[in-house]
């Protein structure tokens, strides 16, 4: 038996498979390389997610004991003073009636809100136990 002798056009066919495959599988390799590394970006967000999301809860729990706090304080503040102006209604007591409205007023001027303009000294007092809130 002797060789068949292929033809130039076949071996050209064959040639540009095999680039063809060469270059399909580099293709391939290529997007598995791009593929993982995309993924590790997406795995990088979802933790800066996590991060982002539970210190936004965290403030906002805060900002809330913060109201919270304040606000029962000024309620606590109005029952006593509106007490303080009963006596004094009671007692003719008309010095300890101004001053009683006068605090009343005063504290009905001021705002809850505008010590928030700085949170640090917001987070500094709500993590002291011991810190008296006045207003």
């Amino acid at each position: 038996m002797t060789a068949k002798k292929v033809p130039v056009e076949i071996l050209g066919a064959g040639a540009d498979a095999s680039q063809c495959l060469r270059a399909v599988v580099e293709a391939y390799a290529e997007y598995k390389m791009v593929a993982e590394e995309e993924q590790t970006k997406r795995r990088g967000i979802e933790a800066w997610e996590k991060t982002t999301i539970a210190q936004i809860k965290a403030n906002r729990d805060a900002l809330i004991h913060y109201l919270e706090s304040s606000f029962d304080e000024r309620a606590k503040n109005f029952h006593f003073l509106f007490e303080q102006v009963d006596r004094a209604i009671a007692h003719g007591d008309n010095n300890q009636l101004n001053l009683a409205l006068h605090s009343i007023t005063e504290i009905a001027k001021s705002s809850p809100f505008k010590d928030l303009a700085d949170l640090t000294s917001v987070r500094a007092a709500l993590d002291d136990p011991d810190h008296e809130w006045t207003f």
